[in-house]
């Protein structure tokens, strides 16, 4: 399988925690881009028509985007590893990854207004408001950590993995955010989950 990838990106770590913690990560070969959003990467683009990463093809050449497509493809290769194939836990585990993929798509934004788009073009109202959505998810994950299961248990879940990833970035983009305070359960949580080596594998950089 082919991984288009950027290490900064944390939809594309959430895909490298899932394939290490399914025990496929070495079936992935990793094609790390330079990529940025206003320029493409040609073989991504020739991939992908939204030229979005992750995108990953297959080893029969399909080819399967966004984060959450992958994500359901690996669990499934695995034998359904981190996720049930039915079932309540399922839809609670693919609800969790939702919720941790809500928190990002707002900091992702949150990250181009301020870091890509001019200065003098930035609107503080919707940074506001994107910020909102973010603590409004924390607060909802925090509320779900005696859900989450053992950080340091053998195998983890997808839910666990979306909100390790989901908490990194806002460590590496928005390290000045106390998004740890008033949430102690989930801070706690977090410094269990992040000494996981594939979270310590995984690390942002860029």
């Amino acid at each position: 399988m082919k991984l288009f990838a950027a290490l900064a990106s944390p939809f594309v770590r959430k895909v490298r925690i899932v394939a290490m913690e399914c025990g496929l990560a070495d079936r992935i070969d990793l094609q790390v881009l330079a990529t940025a959003p206003h320029q493409p990467d040609a073989a991504l683009a020739a991939a992908n028509p939204v030229k979005k990463i992750p995108t990953l093809v297959t080893d029969d050449g399909a080819v399967l985007y966004d984060s959450g497509v992958i994500t359901d493809y690996l669990n499934a290769e695995s034998g359904h590893r981190l996720v049930p194939e039915s079932g309540a836990a399922r839809w609670t585990a693919k609800r969790q990854e939702a919720l941790a993929d809500g928190l990002l798509d707002a900091a992702v934004l949150c990250r181009y207004e301020t870091f890509v788009r001019p200065e003098e073009k930035q609107w503080d109202g919707w940074i506001d408001a994107q910020m909102g959505k973010i603590d409004g998810a924390l607060e909802q994950m925090n509320a779900e950590v005696p859900d989450l299961g053992d950080p340091a248990a053998a195998e983890t879940g997808l839910g666990a993995i979306g909100f390790g990833c989901a908490l990194g970035y806002l460590d590496f983009r928005f390290p000045d955010r106390d998004w740890r305070g008033g949430r102690g359960a989930l801070a706690d949580w977090y410094a269990a989950y992040a000494r996981r080596p594939a979270m310590q594998a995984t690390v942002p950089s860029g």
